[in-house]
């Protein structure tokens, strides 16, 4: 959106009730990409992207227009979405009895028990390389997106996604070769 995106802002912040509903309808859909990715919970996802747009139009002030809109914007969908991760974490376990997990592995065919295994090693990233491992190379974000979006140099973002594919071929073995 970009240009268009400023004049819908502004129209925002002078009351316009369709502007938040265009912003809203012209980002949702990749910001609720980037929070399933990374939470790996449709339900999650849902919640931190709604979270994300709530927390972002309450502060729409803070919007200087200094960079694009969808950056402000994932960024604080970022900041929504680790948020939702650390909280998730403390909740629930995620690990399986020894048991379950063997019997839970014996049923699955070999791709999907690859797939699953990439999701599983991804969801165990430490946070600042899962995130920009999949706003990389899941959603397709540019280094200088990342960078904006996380407030780090582009260097940085290079650097994490290289450590990302490094520990996920670590943690894969063989299976990761063809795969990241």
């Amino acid at each position: 959106m970009g240009r268009g995106d400023r004049a819908l802002v502004a129209r925002a912040l002078e009351g316009d009730q369709g502007a938040y509903r265009t912003l809203y309808d012209g980002h949702v859909d990749r910001v609720f990409r980037l929070a399933f990715r990374m939470l790996a919970n449709e339900e999650a996802a849902t919640e931190a992207t709604q979270k994300a747009f709530i927390r972002a139009f309450e502060s729409l002030k803070q919007f200087r227009g200094d960079a694009a809109f969808s950056t402000w914007l994932h960024r604080v969908a970022v900041s929504v979405i680790l948020n939702e991760r650390r909280v998730a974490a403390r909740r629930a376990p995620r690990e399986l009895s020894f048991d379950e997990a063997v019997s839970h592995r014996s049923t699955l065919p070999r791709d999907v028990e690859l797939g699953m295994g990439i999701r599983g090693a991804v969801q165990d990233l430490a946070e600042i390389y899962k995130t920009v491992f999949v706003m990389h190379d899941v959603e397709g974000y540019k280094h200088e997106e990342i960078a904006d979006v996380l407030g780090v140099a582009v260097g940085t973002s290079k650097a994490r996604l290289s450590r990302a594919r490094a520990m996920l071929r670590q943690a894969l073995g063989g299976d990761a070769q063809a795969a990241v």
